[in-house]
């Protein structure tokens, strides 16, 4: 049996959905997909549906802002 998506939450300014889903053996499985990342083919419809509701272009282009002004790493 495939895990059953059992909550969808929007997170932070640029919409990252944090997906919890209820495993076969009763316990959650948490992940966070990341605005604009590419979608698997056999993601849950509403996942995929938040995402094209919540990822438009001003926000995809904040997220890449905010990405190309962040620093790399500590000199």
């Amino acid at each position: 049996m495939a895990n059953i998506l059992d909550n969808i939450q929007v997170v932070s300014d640029f919409k990252h959905l944090q997906i919890r889903e209820l495993t076969d053996q009763g316990t959650y499985y948490r992940r966070l997909i990341i605005c604009g990342e590419t979608l698997a083919e056999a993601e849950f419809q509403k996942v995929k549906d938040a995402a094209e509701e919540l990822w438009t272009d001003e926000v995809k282009d904040a997220w890449t802002t905010f990405q190309s002004a962040a620093p790399v790493g500590v000199e």
